[in-house]
């Protein structure tokens, strides 16, 4: 289903299963298979494929979906896999996105709201990006992996842990988290006391030469008196708690 509202420009392919969302605005050469259902206001550039079959040769054809929300702009090349029945059916994109030239999200993957996936940033199956969080050119992310909110992935990195969340992770020789992504943060209107307390929480986990789990107690034992700060060391410790893979440090 396409509204009149939506403009599709030159060659594109719109499946029989696919619902487009209000004043949607396709360039040209898109490709828009299966069940996928995008919403309103979202402007895909020429080459896009979004819905096509995963790259998983598992696959048998089951009935599965891609869903994208609002406000989203996806830039030349981009390729957005649809869910496998063992995956959860679903892959799914959140609103307010940027997902720029050549970059790709592997089946089942789950990406947030207000994300930014750089060119080429390649998201193999199932991987979760949480809200915010930005993720570098020529990134791959390893299956499985989380990337958790705010974070920022500089470019070039080869991830195979889980990202922290509000961090600014790198690689040089090898992954490595650099502390808050202060900038980003900052940006996003994190007040100083907000940004004083996860730097504090931060050199308890990478410059106090504590194990994890150590770290991750003396986090929970800081003072805080503001409510966010506190917010955003409960988010952080709860991370770190339930992450199968391990964190990047």
């Amino acid at each position: 289903m396409v509204p009149e509202s939506c403009t599709v420009g030159p060659f594109c392919t719109i499946g029989a299963e696919v619902v487009l969302g209000e004043d949607c605005l396709l360039v040209s050469h898109v490709v828009l298979d299966g069940r996928t259902r995008i919403g309103a206001r979202n402007t895909i550039y020429a080459f896009t494929s979004i819905g096509i079959t995963p790259q998983d040769l598992k696959y048998a054809g089951e009935p599965t979906e891609t869903v994208l929300g609002d406000d989203n702009t996806i830039r030349e090349c981009v390729t957005i896999s649809r869910g496998t029945a063992k995956g959860g059916g679903i892959t799914r994109v959140g609103s307010n996105c940027l997902i720029m030239a050549n970059a790709h999200i592997g089946h089942d993957s789950q990406v947030g709201s207000h994300c930014i996936l750089a060119n080429a940033a390649t998201l193999a199956g199932h991987v979760v990006v949480e809200d915010f969080a930005t993720v570098g050119a020529f990134s791959p992310v390893h299956q499985f992996c989380t990337v958790g909110a705010h974070a920022y992935i500089g470019g070039g990195s080869i991830i195979t842990q889980d990202v922290l969340p509000f961090s600014l992770t790198s690689a040089r020789r090898e992954n490595k988290a650099f502390g808050i992504n202060k900038v980003g943060l900052s940006r996003r209107g994190f007040s100083a006391a907000r940004l004083t307390t996860l730097q504090k929480a931060y050199r308890l986990l990478l410059a106090a030469k504590l194990n994890t789990t150590a770290a991750v107690e003396r986090m929970k034992a800081l003072e805080v008196n503001d409510a966010e700060a506190k917010a955003d060391v409960e988010q952080l410790v709860s991370f770190i708690e339930r992450s199968a893979r391990g964190v990047v440090k």
